[in-house]
């Protein structure tokens, strides 16, 4: 089989709540004939991404065209999870022209890429690109700094501090391995910020890579696809913080899952979920509400303390309609005090 017939695979990185799926979205209603296919990969227990794109009815990637991996991090899994999904993805009729990878937001995308050189892979997908959503604001806002003045306390009371920054880390890794930098979310930085933004995303990269910026992932189709990068050929260029490790875990981070009953206040409900991410340093929270006395599930996504809503569909005959949201933060998160303090909470607001 020659080069020409492989079919292309785009791999979307970027941290928790860039907008990976937004940008997702938006291909598909874009997708100017393609014939699209999904992997999505999550980490936590509900699967709120491959539900929003599965909802979308686009003709361009039906739903059948989507599988979804709930095990945490497609690039701990490659063998077991990953390829039994392409092979699925490439057994169907008609055979799709392009796939799409949204990992999940703590996933290293080099390892994923390093797959694609395997020869049972090789011979038939090539890496067409490795696009990196970047939430501005959060990177604006330091999320993945370093406090110099905790740290330096931190020393200071023990010499033996060998501090490691999995945020930036996982981070960086995902801009490392990029051929294309979605800058998204610029709506909510300044000009200034923005510029600073841009020359710490170049800093931190060898290589000349290219940065576009945007808001709420509305970017033409042709500019994510068509890439030709080939990345699976240009591992080298592509280096990672975990290069001279044999393996990776994520012990660093936690998820878990809260039912909460429907709230009849969903905006003061919001409130107070951002009150908890604040007080307890959560990274990610997402999932459905049922919202007293309507037919549609409530979506809420929040990064940090940043949280959205929307009405995504209608509650299907027989679905148990039970509030569901993932909480995603560091290890040591204490989901005891942030179950007592919703608990509470969320009494106020029902």
């Amino acid at each position: 089989m020659t080069s020409l017939a492989k079919v292309p695979v785009t791999v979307v990185t970027g941290f928790l709540g860039a907008g990976k799926t937004t940008l997702i979205r938006h291909i598909l209603e874009n997708a100017g004939g393609r014939r699209l296919a999904l992997v999505i990969n999550e980490f936590g227990d509900v699967g709120v991404d491959g539900d929003i794109l599965r909802s979308c009815g686009i003709e361009s990637c039906p739903e059948e065209n989507i599988v979804e991996l709930a095990n945490g991090c497609i690039c701990c899994t490659v063998a077991d999870d990953f390829v039994p999904a392409i092979e699925a993805l490439l057994a169907l009729t008609p055979r799709p022209d392009h796939i799409i990878v949204e990992t999940s937001g703590l996933a290293l995308p080099k390892p994923l890429v390093k797959a694609f050189d395997w020869p049972g892979i090789r011979a038939r997908l090539t890496v067409d690109g490795v696009v990196a959503v970047v939430d501005a604001a959060a990177v604006a806002a330091g999320r993945f700094a370093d406090d110099p003045e905790k740290l330096a306390a931190q020393r200071a009371a023990d010499a033996s501090v060998d501090h490691d920054n999995p945020l930036e880390e996982v981070y960086e890794d995902q801009l490392l391995c990029a051929d294309l930098i979605v800058l998204n979310k610029t709506d909510l930085v300044s000009a200034e910020e923005l510029g600073r933004v841009k020359a710490e995303i170049a800093a931190t990269i060898p290589r000349a890579v290219k940065v576009v910026a945007t808001q709420d992932g509305m970017l033409d189709a042709a500019i994510l696809l068509g890439l030709d990068a080939k990345a699976e050929d240009d591992l080298a260029a592509r280096p990672s913080h975990h290069d001279a490790e044999e393996g990776h875990d994520h012990d660093d981070f936690d998820s878990f899952v809260l039912a909460l009953p429907a709230p009849s206040d969903p905006e003061g409900l919001l409130a107070r979920l951002a009150e908890v991410a604040a007080k307890h340093d959560v990274l990610r929270i997402k999932g459905f509400l049922d919202l007293r006395g309507k037919p549609m599930r409530l979506l809420v996504q929040g990064v940090g303390t940043r949280f959205r809503q929307q009405f995504d569909r209608p509650w299907r005959a027989g679905e148990v309609r039970q509030g569901r949201l993932v909480v995603i933060g560091q290890k040591g998160i204490d989901r005891a005090a942030i179950e007592a303090d919703l608990s509470a909470l969320t009494a106020e607001a029902a």
